[in-house]
């Protein structure tokens, strides 16, 4: 192993991973909050986002974000921060000897922010949110539109910039108010990956953070199961492609079946030789591009297959991920396929191993969400899985009562999308209820 990465816990409670790589010639600094859109009610809907638009107004001792960007800068460093729905991060790229510059900065920024300039902030997000919505203010965004249908009445519906009437009408003491429930000791994880040094980086993140309240990790409560399919979710949108996506529910990543759920994905899009890119891409001329991927949480997943084509094509389309889609759940996978496909996942595993942005991505979310999983475990699950396992996977997941569709585009082709997601051919019948098989969690 070409890394040691060790956790500890500051006296404080708050938990700092730290990843040694000696043999890089860079450094990655990222804090890990829990917190996003799915801890957000309708009534603040986007105030994860704006706190993190906000962080990058200035702290305490950098007022000047100016100079504060250009202390970063002139280290190797570009500060950057990302919201997704169940938590967020903040992060740069340093050079390994000024560690501290970034340390220090971040720290400031995240304890000590000063929380100012709020209504130039709303309007760069209400014209960030544009490139979701159509002339008409409805919303195209494929996940957005995903997640409205698949966690009904849960938070993980909420979009992560929030909505316009919701960010317009958010106020300051909202935000305090996000901020401080939040942006505590146990709620965040702080890593350094790369040329770096266990016992520097902790003295380092308990200066810088010696300002962070104590307080506990957030919590979530399980979405709920939608209605049973298949379901289309179409918006018309004058556009020259339609663009669509398959939802099927599935399960958590540590669940005993997420394994073989990655297997799946990479049979279906790795690569032009991937099943889903060959048949419909190579082969039919049907599409320029499809992707498969898993958006899996802690209590829950999302195996979910994207692409956009002509609209008279785009019933087509889809009759075809379902033939794929199907042969997986009727035949083994040959041993040829599914070696390739194991032995990519774990390539893929050794080659993130090479980047502190992957290791710290790694072992911080695992942190911040309390599952501890190393590389060789995770690669050792995947070769573990049997052609009849990813068969048996296969069909317990992609069936037609477990399947909803979105698309946005022309209604030329709308008929004929209506009959073959309503028809979906190839796929089975459900052979056992979702909610029994997410139970079930691998050690």
């Amino acid at each position: 192993m070409s890394f040691n990465s060790f956790r500890d816990v500051l006296p404080s409670g708050l938990r700092v991973v730290t990843v040694e790589t000696p043999h890089l010639h860079t450094a990655l600094l990222a804090i890990y909050v829990r917190t996003g859109s799915r801890h957000e009610t309708p009534d603040n809907n986007g105030v994860s986002h704006y706190l993190e638009h906000l962080f990058f107004r200035g702290s305490a001792h950098w007022p000047d974000t100016v100079k504060m960007n250009a202390a970063v800068e002139e280290v190797g460093g570009n500060l950057n921060g990302v919201t997704t729905r169940d938590h967020g991060y903040y992060y740069t790229p340093l050079h390994p000897s000024h560690l501290r510059v970034g340390m220090d900065i971040i720290g400031d920024m995240l304890t000590r922010p000063r929380l100012t300039d709020m209504e130039v902030e709303r309007q760069i997000i209400l014209e960030e949110m544009l490139d979701e919505v159509d002339e008409k203010g409805r919303d195209i965004d494929l996940d957005n539109l995903s997640k409205h249908l698949m966690f009904p009445g849960h938070p993980l519906a909420l979009k992560i910039a929030g909505t316009r009437e919701s960010v317009s009408a958010l106020t300051h003491a909202q935000v305090l108010e996000h901020f401080a429930k939040h942006y505590v000791t146990g709620n965040l994880v702080v890593t350094a990956a790369g040329r770096v040094n266990r016992q520097e980086v902790l003295e380092l993140t308990e200066r810088a953070f010696a300002g962070l309240p104590r307080g506990p990790v957030s919590t979530e409560t399980p979405p709920p199961f939608g209605l049973p399919g298949p379901r289309l979710h179409f918006v018309a949108h004058d556009e020259s492609q339609t663009e669509f996506r398959l939802n099927f529910r599935t399960v958590p990543d540590r669940h005993e079946d997420h394994p073989a759920l990655q297997i799946l994905r990479r049979l279906l899009d790795d690569g032009l030789s991937s099943r889903l890119p060959f048949e419909i891409v190579e082969k039919r001329g049907l599409a320029y591009s499809v992707h498969a991927s898993i958006d899996a949480y802690h209590d829950s997943g999302l195996f979910e297959i994207e692409a956009a084509s002509a609209p008279e094509k785009a019933a087509q389309v889809v009759e075809e991920m379902f033939r794929v889609l199907g042969t997986l759940c009727d035949t083994e996978v040959g041993e040829e396929e599914l070696s390739r496909a194991k032995r990519r996942h774990r390539m893929l595993l050794e080659f993130a191993q090479d980047s502190p942005g992957e290791l710290s991505g790694w072992f911080g979310v695992n942190e911040l969400f309390d599952a501890a999983e190393s590389f060789s475990h995770r690669a050792d699950l995947v070769d573990a899985q049997s052609a009849a396992r990813v068969r048996e996977v296969a069909r317990r997941y992609f069936h037609r009562e477990n399947l909803t569709v979105v698309a946005v585009g022309q209604r030329k082709g709308l008929k004929a999308l209506e009959r073959v997601v309503a028809e979906a051919p190839g796929l089975p019948a459900p052979e056992a209820p979702l909610l029994a098989a997410v139970s079930g969690r691998r050690g």
